[in-house]
């Protein structure tokens, strides 16, 4: 159950993880620099904990952010220790990336890679060895019994109350005991008010499915007067993919239903690195940026850039930049291909395109065609990993509305179609199917593994074209 005890025992937990490690980076420095000594007198020495300073300034705070980016702090009661084993590697990819970068781009100092060796084993084993005795307080120590549990009044009509009691998760039942049932429509608010009483009720959930909202508001001021908690379940409204939120606009409470990524700080991480990556890229390949350039104006007459409008976020057009790949009438020629495309759907695709000139199919096959875009990235219309943007006048022939919803995050130059074969994909459909289960389970760690899964596809030309 979600509510301000749930949100103080997650930024308790995210305190007291910090703090393990601190204690764990303590641990590994005191082994390397008291003990292993004793043990292996020729090791050389280290600098003290000082030394460790800045690794810890970025390790202690960021960890537990990383941590609740990786889903570690939801579901406590139903977690394996497997499932936390699994977050703890992708966090300590996360945390060496970091500190890798400080190393080469400030030239900080790895005092010891042998204390850097024992640290995720250390934290490991401190935050598995938290979360096994926060479970053993929540079972025992708060639930021990019914004592220790919130006390709890569902209300609505019969059948909705069975709907949600049978929802319930793991962790709400841990959590409260429903001591009561109240039906809106066969009882009256002196009625309810008596049960709050004769209960000590600290909670009422109003499940308002098939319930007047007039009764459900005299049950609410009727709570309201008492003094007692009183949520209401948003399910009256159903959907089947956006996820209900609240949001608070001219001092009104909003119900909002997103189907996209929610904002949150990883989608502000997301932006931030999509800027300085691209950046970095654009400097560190800038020099091969000339010689791409000089290899189509020697093999072809016209621009080296190719512009072309583009659906950006929520469709929003915008000029993708790409190098220019084909001969400069080439957009009047596909209207005589146009019965040879071999992708169903608004998208044209067509293997071995005779529009392309030589260098230009080695630069697609490459992707390098793509390098460009990576300006797109630093402007913020597209991202490193996203949908691909389609030409506007493409996105105009969807029939399908419900394939539009790739168009509610941002463009990127890689995505899940890119790196699953993509020449190999000849169904428009099951191209947005791939966008939208992008969208849909969106993670930093989802980007970084279709980036990760990015560079052996560029490097063998595997489903270019």
């Amino acid at each position: 159950m979600l509510g301000k005890k749930q949100e103080i025992n997650l930024q308790l937990s995210q305190i007291i993880d910090g703090i393990l490690v601190a204690v764990a980076f303590w641990l590994c420095h005191s082994t390397r620099f008291y003990l292993l000594p004793l043990i292996f007198p020729d090791l050389p020495p280290i600098p003290g904990l000082d030394g460790f300073i800045w690794m810890m300034a970025i390790a202690i705070p960021f960890t537990p952010i990383f941590l609740e980016f990786e889903g570690f702090y939801q579901h406590p009661m139903r977690k394996k220790v497997f499932d936390s084993i699994g977050q703890f590697i992708r966090v300590g990819v996360w945390l060496m990336l970091a500190l890798g970068s400080c190393v080469i781009f400030f030239r900080w100092q790895a005092n010891s890679r042998l204390v850097m060796l024992m640290l995720p084993f250390a934290v490991s084993g401190l935050l598995l060895l938290r979360e096994a005795m926060m479970k053993r307080y929540l079972r025992w120590g708060v639930t021990g019994g019914d004592k220790g549990k919130e006390r709890v009044v569902v209300a609505g009509l019969d059948k909705d109350i069975e709907g949600f009691l049978s929802e319930m998760t793991e962790d709400d039942a841990e959590l409260m005991q429903v001591v009561a049932r109240y039906d809106l429509e066969c009882h009256s608010v002196d009625e309810f008010i008596e049960m709050l009483h004769q209960h000590s009720i600290n909670r009422v959930i109003f499940v308002a499915i098939h319930t007047q909202f007039g009764k459900v508001q005299e049950a609410i001021h009727a709570c309201e007067r008492e003094g007692v908690e009183a949520w209401l379940s948003t399910n009256f409204f159903q959907t089947s993919i956006a996820r209900p939120t609240f949001d608070v606009m001219g001092g009104r409470l909003m119900l909002v239903f997103s189907a996209t990524p929610p904002v949150s700080w990883a989608i502000l991480v997301k932006e931030i690195l999509d800027r300085v990556v691209a950046f970095l890229a654009i400097v560190v390949t800038s020099p091969f940026w000339l010689l791409v350039a000089l290899g189509i104006k020697l093999s072809s007459q016209g621009k080296i850039f190719y512009l072309q409008e583009r659906c950006g976020q929520n469709g929003l057009p915008f000029k993708m930049l790409k190098f220019r790949t084909m001969f400069s009438d080439a957009e009047t020629q596909q209207l005589e291909l146009e019965e040879k495309n071999q992708m169903e759907g608004p998208v044209f695709k067509l293997k071995k395109d005779p529009r392309v000139f030589k260098l230009g199919s080695i630069l697609r096959k490459l992707s390098i065609d793509e390098l460009p875009q990576l300006v797109n990235v630093l402007r913020g219309e597209m991202s490193l990993v996203g949908p691909r943007p389609l030409p506007v006048e493409q996105i105009k022939q969807i029939e399908d509305k419900a394939q539009r919803r790739r168009l509610s995050v941002k463009p990127g130059i890689t995505c899940l179609w890119q790196v699953s074969g993509r020449n190999q994909i000849s169904r428009f459909e099951d191209w947005v199917a791939l966008d939208l289960e992008y969208i849909d389970n969106w993670s930093l760690w989802l980007d970084f593994k279709i980036l990760l899964r990015t560079i052996p596809v560029v490097v063998s030309g595997k489903g270019a074209s």
